[in-house]
């Protein structure tokens, strides 16, 4: 074989790569889209929204003890986070459940999350109101309860909806970042 029969053989082969590339990506893009279409959770309105979060430790004599108390107040879009939420990933030993509809109720008996293994109930007020209820059961049980009402429209000197909304979740971690550095609600 000549190094021009070489050379030819090899643009074949880089062109076949480029292809297979090409469809690898496509089927990898309409995959993300049908999943996205797939989204079976609560629709919500986007707007400004006020979070009021409350953690409490439960003793197994089912006593509780509040923790903490935060509020927060942004412009987002919730059915963004719920679909974070209901797309919850199994994470090491952790395998997320499907959530069950009941009635205006979605549970999952078990949702992966930064927590660990909790159980997770989203009760749906209305497309301007919900509560997020994770129990998390074990060593140190507690309870995070999120209630989240939509109370006006957003402005655009206040904030971008472009920008995902947070999930309840993320507001967790958020509002315990801001606990930790001592910041007051």
């Amino acid at each position: 074989m000549t190094s021009r029969e070489g050379f030819g053989q090899s643009k074949v082969f880089a062109c076949m790569l480029g292809v297979v590339i090409a469809l690898s990506v496509s089927l990898l893009a309409s995959h993300g889209a049908v999943a996205d279409d797939g989204f079976n959770g609560p629709t919500f309105r986007k707007g400004m929204w006020r979070f009021v979060r409350t953690m409490e430790l439960v003793s197994p004599s089912n006593v509780r003890q509040k923790l903490l108390e935060r509020e927060m107040t942004r412009c987002v879009d919730p059915t963004q986070a719920m679909k974070a939420t209901f797309s919850s990933p199994s994470i090491g030993n952790c395998h997320s459940s499907r959530p069950e509809k009941i009635s205006n109720k979605y549970v999952f008996s078990n949702r992966c999350d930064y927590m660990g293994p909790v159980s997770t109930v989203i009760t749906v007020l209305s497309d301007e109101a919900y509560t997020e209820v994770n129990e998390v059961h074990g060593q140190a049980p507690r309870m995070d309860r999120v209630v989240a009402r939509r109370i006006s429209d957003c402005h655009e000197d206040k904030a971008s909806l472009g920008q995902p909304a947070a999930a309840p979740s993320e507001v967790s971690r958020e509002l315990e970042q801001e606990t930790a550095e001592g910041d007051p609600l």
